[in-house]
């Protein structure tokens, strides 16, 4: 009966998804590292810098289900989700985000005093895309900037300070995200439409919204190779760069305008893929890298 809840919860904070931030992070940390002290993050950075990593956006996750719990009980997509069924109860989503709140605080209480003041501004960032899908169609762009900040949060977890260029792969992360959850909400039109929520594809259609969301990936693009340039990142660096275009390309042909039936595979499969081979990529880049 525990392993059954302890699955329950993995699945309504889609535990499996922290693969999807959390390798920027990490490329966020060997940058700061080697550019600020020619080193590499010490193994304790790097175990704090995870576990607050999974605390914020499993207390994220939580509170977005909370949210939009009555949206996930009239949308025939997510109305098998845990809390939606009452598989878990709200009363129990509320102890887990506080949990999960206070292990984030305590994560970034250990790693330094600048990141445990702006803990605070991450969580309030985290939780407010919740509630955009009310007022604005690009909410899209508001997840894409909540884990759009990690990489930041781990320079300032490593460094105690901020270097400017770091905010270049906190961009391209936005648009990453912001570009593969309009492709996403592609499935939600009707429901939207009748919920009064808002979204890129119900504002533009299902055909132009995949044509911004190509648009933003090719931003990320480009934001990519910007950031390369402005390190002066040797060759691994841009090699990670054209899989990562490569990978952006098969994702957008996998889903047309009248065939959404691979959505999943781009969704999930595909970014996974960018994610941690961009890590890959980058990681040998900070090892080969003459700073």
């Amino acid at each position: 009966m525990k392993r059954n809840r302890i699955r329950i919860v993995l699945e309504m904070i889609k535990f499996e998804h922290s693969v999807f931030a959390l390798p920027f992070a990490l490329t966020g940390a060997l940058l700061a590292a080697r550019a600020s002290r020619h080193g590499w993050p010490t193994l304790r950075q790097v175990v704090w810098i995870v576990v607050a990593m999974v605390a914020a956006r499993s207390a994220a996750m939580t509170i977005n289900r909370i949210a939009d719990l009555r949206y996930d009980r009239e949308n025939p997509r997510t109305s098998k989700r845990a809390l939606a069924t009452g598989d878990l109860s709200v009363s129990f989503a509320w102890v887990f985000t506080i949990g999960a709140v206070g292990v984030f605080l305590v994560a970034a209480w250990q790693l330094n005093r600048l990141a445990l003041e702006l803990a605070p501004v991450a969580l309030a960032i985290l939780f407010f895309y919740s509630f955009t899908k009310r007022f604005t169609n690009w909410s899209h762009l508001f997840l894409g900037f909540a884990l759009g900040i990690s990489p930041a949060a781990a320079w300032i977890a490593v460094t105690g300070g901020l270097d400017l260029r770091i905010l270049i792969l906190c961009a391209a992360v936005t648009l990453w995200v912001g570009g593969f959850d309009v492709l996403y909400a592609c499935q939600d039109v009707e429901y939207d439409a009748g919920a009064g929520l808002f979204s890129v594809p119900k504002r533009f259609g299902i055909a132009r919204a995949l044509l911004i969301a190509r648009a933003m990936h090719i931003g990320v693009v480009a934001l990519l190779a910007w950031l390369a340039a402005s390190f002066a990142l040797p060759w691994p660096a841009w090699l990670g760069i054209g899989v990562v275009a490569a990978l952006l390309a098969y994702e957008h042909s996998l889903v047309k305008a009248d065939d959404l039936s691979k959505l999943d595979a781009a969704f999930f499969a595909v970014n996974g893929y960018i994610s941690l081979l961009f890590l890959l990529f980058w990681g040998a880049a900070t090892a080969v890298w003459h700073v």
